[in-house]
């Protein structure tokens, strides 16, 4: 006679699973409301929203850029360019050219210019300095080339911008503020941009390269300031 086999009775009877379901849906609702206000507050926060707001925002006005202009730099643009009555966009544009940003490997050219806007000794320091010559890389000691009463001295368009008592083309400030000058003196100031920026480097086609940015960077250039100068107050 064969044996029955015993049928097991389950760990939790039918009446018992449902029950524990009824249970769990008022539980998970209530869990998910106040995750969900939990989140709210959360994006509220300056760091999960104003920040990626301002961020994005960014990188909507740059979005036709090829490289774009870095957040930070844009208030020393300005400033530089409110001291020396210099456009802002132009300082961006000699920038970009010169040094994509400052992105370069290194910031010193196969022919010596120097620093973040790539400026010669001779004319960070002044042509009249006794060891310029030709195209300005000169033989100037290192203990004169940031010393801004040498570059008074010798009519140099270094400055120092931030007043650490050195002209320094390998510091931002400095350097901005220097090309601001230069920019400045060359016919910025009576509206003759273009020969500014010849002065700056003598080259036609530099020129068209610079026009082509500044140009570029002049058409949003009130959106910038508006979204940099709000995110810094």
């Amino acid at each position: 006679m064969a044996n029955k086999k015993k049928t097991k009775k389950p760990l939790i009877s039918s009446g018992v699973k449902l029950f524990l379901i009824i249970l769990l849906i008022p539980a998970s609702t209530i869990f998910y409301f106040f995750a969900y206000i939990a989140w709210q507050d959360l994006k509220s926060l300056s760091i999960f929203s104003f920040e990626h707001q301002e961020i994005s925002e960014l990188d909507k006005i740059q979005e036709n850029f090829d490289l774009k202009i870095p957040e930070e730099y844009i208030p020393i643009y300005i400033k530089a360019g409110e001291q020396y009555n210099v456009p802002w966009t132009l300082l961006a544009a000699h920038h970009r050219v010169e040094t994509r940003f400052s992105t370069m490997n290194t910031l010193i050219s196969p022919v010596g210019a120097e620093g973040h806007m790539q400026f010669m000794p001779c004319t960070f320091v002044g042509w009249s300095h006794p060891t310029c010559e030709g195209l300005g890389k000169g033989d100037i000691p290192e203990s004169e080339k940031t010393n801004p009463k040498v570059i008074a001295k010798y009519g140099g368009y270094g400055v120092d911008a931030n007043g650490d008592g050195i002209a320094d083309p390998f510091d931002i400030e400095d350097a901005i503020f220097s090309a601001a000058n230069l920019l400045s003196q060359s016919g910025v100031q009576e509206g003759e941009i273009e020969k500014a920026i010849f002065s700056y480097n003598h080259s036609n086609q530099y020129v068209e390269d610079v026009l082509y940015y500044f140009e570029l960077y002049e058409e949003v250039s009130g959106q910038l300031e508006k979204v940099v100068l709000a995110k810094a107050e």
